[in-house]
């Protein structure tokens, strides 16, 4: 098994940043995350309305899952049955 082979990732940094474009256009947010400690990163380009949701959720949740394949953040981790 090698570190490529890790396809489901924990969320363990993250970093929002929003770059200026032309005059008269909107700027453009992306999300950095960092997994594992820096063992993958990945950069997302969001809209101000999911830049604003994510980061209430990032906030508010302890335990953050990304899947690379599928890029998608995956929020909490709960027991069956619980």
């Amino acid at each position: 098994m090698t570190d490529d082979s890790l396809r489901v990732r924990q969320l363990t940094h993250y970093q929002f940043s929003w770059t200026a474009r032309e005059s008269g256009e909107s700027g453009i947010w992306t999300l950095q995350l960092v997994l594992d400690e820096g063992a993958w990163e990945e950069v997302l380009t969001i809209s101000p309305e999911d830049a604003d949701a994510l980061q209430d959720v990032l906030e508010n949740t302890s335990n953050v899952f990304y899947d690379i394949d599928r890029r998608v953040l995956m929020f909490g981790v709960t027991k069956a049955g619980d």
